[in-house]
């Protein structure tokens, strides 16, 4: 996957985010798939962004962008550095 391809899921993503967070807002807290969703794409976007910042960060420092690879959620997510 190449930057285009990441920047272009980013965009999907937070056009569904967009779509999800409109429709489930009178729903109140409860506690819907489509929640459950938005929760996913939230997750999904921490490893693209977080993709997309090791292939930048590598290719910068003359290393092979393709060489990065999709972290787990876990660890993207409680990241300290």
């Amino acid at each position: 996957m190449d930057e285009q391809d990441i920047l272009r899921r980013i965009q999907s993503l937070v056009e569904e985010e967009r779509d999800l967070r409109e429709r489930t807002a009178a729903a109140g807290e409860e506690e819907t798939p489509e929640r459950q969703r938005v929760k996913r794409i939230e997750e999904d976007l921490d490893q693209a962004w977080d993709l997309l910042r090791q292939r930048r960060a590598k290719k910068q420092y003359g290393e092979n962008p393709d060489e990065a690879e999709v972290r787990p959620v876990n660890q993207v997510r409680n990241y300290k550095g």
